[in-house]
């Protein structure tokens, strides 16, 4: 649906302007910079689709995406050490990845720009079962190293597990808000997101 989900994502990194108001990150106004300053205030956007550059290797793809870091061969083993999948394969070429795999490539990549805020558009979009388990799983493990993640996610259910926070948007407005625990469990949640009810 047209919720305006991913224009909120573009809108918080500078590809859109706001339709009002305005955007701060860290208590610094980011409306009106361009898209690149994002990456300079710790932002990252990992756009619906996966967006890797499916002609390079896997380990070409990491490491552009640290492309501002100096430490970005010794942060490429700690990335790794979050995907292990991804050691396996770094010579191997980008495309020939599976769609969990590159989901996982461009969530690692994400990762080497050292981002405070990671935002993710649809990251189960497409995948088989098993791969959403696994890039939820490591959604999880960077939140709990801290990082705080803005997820847009089809997938209520998979999303309230492992949100502090959750936000109900409809057509551009947020229309419920709360703990994710709280609207996991709330009824008007379940019967018109969750499927129950």
């Amino acid at each position: 649906t047209n919720a305006g989900k991913s224009s909120l994502l573009k809108a918080i990194i500078g590809l859109l302007p706001p339709w009002a108001g305005e955007v701060f990150i860290d208590r610094r106004p980011t409306t009106g910079q361009p898209p690149w300053r994002s990456v300079s205030n710790s932002t990252v956007l990992v756009p619906e689709g996966k967006m890797i550059f499916a002609d390079m290797t896997v380990r070409e793809n990491l490491i552009i995406g640290g492309y501002h870091n100096p430490d970005r061969i010794r942060h490429l083993e700690t990335v790794l050490d979050g995907f292990p999948r991804l050691r396996e394969r770094l010579q191997q070429v980008a495309g020939t990845l599976s769609g969990g795999e590159q989901q996982m490539l461009a969530l690692g990549r994400a990762l080497m720009a050292r981002p405070r805020l990671l935002l993710l558009d649809e990251p189960s979009m497409g995948l088989a079962p098993l791969m959403v388990k696994e890039v939820f799983t490591s959604i999880r493990k960077m939140k709990d190293l801290g990082l705080t993640v803005l997820l847009i996610e089809q997938n209520a259910n998979a999303a309230l597990r492992i949100a502090d926070r959750a936000y109900v948007m409809e057509t551009g407005e947020i229309v419920l808000e709360g703990p994710a625990a709280d609207l996991a469990h709330n009824p008007e949640v379940k019967r018109a997101y969750l499927g129950k009810g």
